[in-house]
């Protein structure tokens, strides 16, 4: 495959919101280490909504906006805005390529995570989603194809979120607890890595 289409991408987020159904007592358990206990719950319940919504859509564009703003409605906590966030930079950016070739995947992406990292005001290290978005991006870069370069991707973010389990947190409710925090996988890292593996195994 060379590019993503708008079917691809809507088969994608089928299956996403089958698998955080999947997981969500797994992401709820992280995050009850060191959150409020709800990720997985909202997760599920959001990508739930999406799945609802995407029949019709006819452009990766106009798919990632409502996804976004789907998200923002639906998702409690801190991970409506930032999942919703994500989508709705990735679907601006989106607008601006004819074809999601690898190249412009990697510009979506990165569109995406400066607009999470904007949004939430956080940096690589802080024990956050941004821990697997960042080298998700990074290992884009350079891949032979666009099936190898979501396969690097996935593989990055699932290392970034195991990675977090020593970090100290300096965002969310989980920075409150200080070294208490260590020792326990962040749940957002958890599951933009789960989001993204989804996307490598479908095209893989």
């Amino acid at each position: 495959m060379e590019a993503l289409d708008v079917g691809i991408l809507t088969e994608w987020l089928t299956r996403a919101a089958q698998r955080f159904g999947a997981e969500q007592a797994h992401l709820c358990d992280l995050d009850a280490a060191i959150g409020d206990g709800d990720h997985g719950a909202n997760l599920a319940r959001g990508f739930a909504a999406v799945a609802t919504k995407m029949a019709g859509a006819e452009t990766a564009s106009g798919l990632f906006k409502m996804v976004g703003m789907t998200l923002i409605g639906t998702v409690g906590g801190a991970s409506g805005p930032l999942y919703g966030t994500l989508f709705i930079e990735m679907g601006k950016e989106a607008a601006n390529h004819a074809t999601l070739d690898q190249s412009a995947w990697a510009q979506v992406l990165a569109a995406g995570l400066a607009g999470v990292m904007a949004r939430g005001k956080a940096r690589p290290g802080d024990k956050t989603m941004i821990d697997a978005l960042a080298p998700a991006v990074k290992a884009m870069t350079g891949a032979a194809d666009l099936s190898t370069a979501l396969a690097s991707a996935a593989a990055a973010a699932r290392l970034g979120a195991a990675e977090t389990i020593p970090l100290i947190a300096h965002k969310g409710r989980a920075s409150y607890l200080g070294d208490r925090a260590v020792g326990h996988q962040d749940p957002g890292a958890t599951s933009l890595a789960m989001l993204l593996a989804v996307l490598a195994e479908l095209v893989g």
